[in-house]
């Protein structure tokens, strides 16, 4: 019976393979990363179109909110729903504090 022997492996062979190794999980950290990084991105996005909306609504409530309480329709709702009016000069007393 004939024996057979394994070959030694050629020197730096190991090296070799271990650096392999390192440069292919590089690639695949690379890879994670930049796919991570989009993710990241589009919330991004996304949040900032969800913040541009809410001051646009934000700018059309203030804007509401300052026609609701002008000056004039105030005067005019007292006027006629409450019926108040400016009372003349003879009218107005002065109490002492």
């Amino acid at each position: 019976m004939s024996r057979q022997y394994a070959k030694p492996l050629p020197p730096g062979s190991l090296l070799l393979a271990v650096l392999f190794g390192a440069v292919l999980l590089s690639a695949i950290a690379v890879a994670y990363s930049a796919h991570w990084n989009r993710q990241l991105l589009n919330t991004l996005y996304g949040e900032l179109s969800v913040r541009d909306k809410v001051q646009a609504e934000w700018g059309r409530l203030v804007l509401e909110q300052s026609t609701w309480t002008a000056h004039n329709r105030i005067e005019s709702l007292a006027a006629g729903q409450l019926k108040m009016r400016i009372p003349e000069p003879a009218e107005v007393q002065m109490v002492a504090p």
